[in-house]
């Protein structure tokens, strides 16, 4: 749904020239700013790259809920996670916006997460700490591909229908382990299909279909965030009605581990992750990223008019490095394999045209950190229908 959403919004013709008033403020500043991310020269100014970073952020946000849930289920620490996670985003997204210097956010792909939690560990049994091994693995051949230049060569060859494929199958992936997650399907163990209906009636199946045709509304009005707010609505239905859902505040300082857990900070067992066991997995993982990420990149730069005159992605060597080495920076710290998010074409869509868009989305992560108390307390139908999406 958020692929389609991107082209929906890549077809809407914003006029982005900036009026006499922005352009004499432009250049009786002439800041640091404007001149290293190149602001007026793409047409932009300081104001609107703020407001679409902070317009990505409320879009890709949901992210430090969601991450944290499935990885949870897999037997993770979910408050070390979530500060993973946040500074995974935060770096990602502050190496695209400084270093390549395009409006591209990067953080943990839910995509990959699922597989991460569901296939690895839940699927092949496997310890958290070897799957974080095969995610260090994956930010590597990641990082090999694109400094070979093997990744920019997919880049402009990627046929669209492969790369929108691709998206399609992540999708209906996502849809099964949310549909589950809520009880909604259930294994089947019956002769027959391998899924039935599960306790449809039950107040966590209403709350995900509620949920999912509110974020369906939501983005069919585009309407910046929608997706958060559904996870902050349906967290609020529960707090007030379920009594499994308790609020332990808003603020606290991040925690690397939880009481009776191990720190995840260096905690990837690489040589585990070397076994012909857990190879070919990771080897589809470096596929999928691939054809995943690379095209999103490319549409979000196609539609922040960042391509030259030859047809190719400005500073693109290092937005594919800038997108693998998050992967790397991710399994150190305890998180899932990174990859830039579609939801950058939405503060593309409010104006993004450089790297300060990024970069402010990787800043507002970092304050993010300090709220982890509030992950805690979004029930998984509250996450279910933006995985789904």
């Amino acid at each position: 749904m958020l692929e389609s959403s991107a082209q929906q919004l890549g077809d809407i013709d914003i006029d982005i020239t900036p009026t006499k008033k922005d352009e004499s403020v432009q250049t009786a500043s002439g800041g640091f700013l404007d001149r290293y991310f190149g602001i007026s020269k793409a047409g932009s100014t300081e104001k609107r790259e703020l407001v679409a970073g902070i317009t990505t952020f409320l879009a890709m946000v949901y992210s430090v809920f969601v991450v944290p849930g499935m990885l949870g289920k897999a037997g993770f620490d979910t408050s070390a996670v979530f500060v993973a996670v946040c500074l995974t985003t935060a770096f990602g997204s502050l190496l695209m916006g400084v270093w390549a210097r395009l409006p591209i956010a990067i953080g943990c792909a839910i995509s990959l997460t699922a597989f991460t939690a569901f296939g690895l560990v839940l699927g092949k049994g496997l310890t958290p700490n070897i799957a974080l091994g095969a995610v260090f693995l994956i930010g590597l051949v990641f990082t090999a591909i694109s400094v070979t230049g093997v990744r920019s060569w997919i880049l402009r060859n990627l046929p669209t229908g492969v790369a929108h494929g691709t998206g399609i199958g992540i999708g209906l992936f996502l849809l099964l382990i949310a549909s589950n997650d809520v009880w909604l399907i259930v294994k089947n163990p019956a002769p027959g299909m391998p899924v039935s209906l599960g306790h449809i009636t039950a107040f966590p199946v209403l709350m995900s279909v509620l949920g999912l045709a509110a974020i369906f509304g939501l983005e069919r009005r585009r309407v910046p965030g929608g997706i958060l707010l559904v996870v902050i609505g349906l967290s609020a239905i529960g707090l007030m009605f379920d009594p499994s859902v308790r609020f332990h505040g808003v603020f606290a300082l991040p925690s690397l581990s939880a009481p009776g857990h191990a720190s995840l900070i260096g905690a990837m067992d690489i040589k585990g992750a070397l076994s012909m066991a857990v190879m070919p997995s990771v080897l589809a993982l470096v596929m999928t990223a691939v054809f995943d990420a690379t095209g999103t990149i490319r549409a979000v730069a196609g539609q922040a008019g960042q391509i030259d005159e030859n047809g190719r992605l400005v500073n693109g060597g290092r937005a594919l490095t800038a997108d693998s080495l998050s992967s790397i920076f991710s399994a150190c710290f305890g998180g899932a394999p990174a990859a830039a998010y579609i939801e950058s074409s939405v503060g593309v869509a409010a104006g993004a045209k450089t790297g300060l868009a990024a970069s402010v989305v990787g800043v507002l992560f970092l304050v993010v950190m300090f709220m982890s108390p509030l992950a805690g307390l979004v029930p998984s139908y509250a996450t279910a229908p933006a995985s789904a999406c």
